[in-house]
């Protein structure tokens, strides 16, 4: 299958990451695991670990503010948020529409949350890239953020 150029790029880019940590082997112990098991798997010797008021949400927002900040545009031209994630905190609260408010973005826009374990946050660039190609929207945001 040949590849599609899609002419369309990112502008401003954010990230957020919550202060606390949690060493694998602590984690292992917990499991009665080998934490050596893990570390060489994952290869990260500890884990970030939100705060008690932080939740995918909270770092969503934290990072997007960050990205706005970097793109300098006018954020009534965002026609689409997407946040990918497989800890999203509400069942059938779209954690993309309590962003969009928080960002004070227009109400003229779609959102939606994308799951799947280590990848939502690709599938929506995706999704926001093929929007912004077919001439959908001008900007989108795609925010990939966990907890888990």
């Amino acid at each position: 299958m040949e590849a599609t150029k899609l002419d369309v790029g990112i502008i401003g880019f954010g990230g957020y990451i919550p202060k606390y940590r949690i060493k694998i082997d602590d984690i292992a112990a917990a499991f009665n695991q080998d934490p050596s098991t893990i570390i060489n798997g994952l290869f990260i010797e500890e884990k970030t670990v939100p705060a008690k008021d932080e939740d995918t949400i909270t770092i969503t927002i934290e990072a997007a503010k960050n990205a706005l900040e970097r793109a300098q545009i006018n954020k009534d031209n965002i026609g689409a948020i997407y946040i990918g994630s497989e800890s999203h905190p509400y069942a059938v609260k779209p954690s993309s529409t309590v962003v969009s408010q928080a960002l004070g973005l227009t109400n003229n826009l779609t959102t939606a949350d994308t799951q799947f374990a280590c990848k939502a946050g690709t599938a929506s660039i995706q999704i926001i890239a093929a929007m912004v190609k077919s001439g959908m929207i001008k900007y989108g945001m795609a925010i990939g953020a966990d907890t888990s």
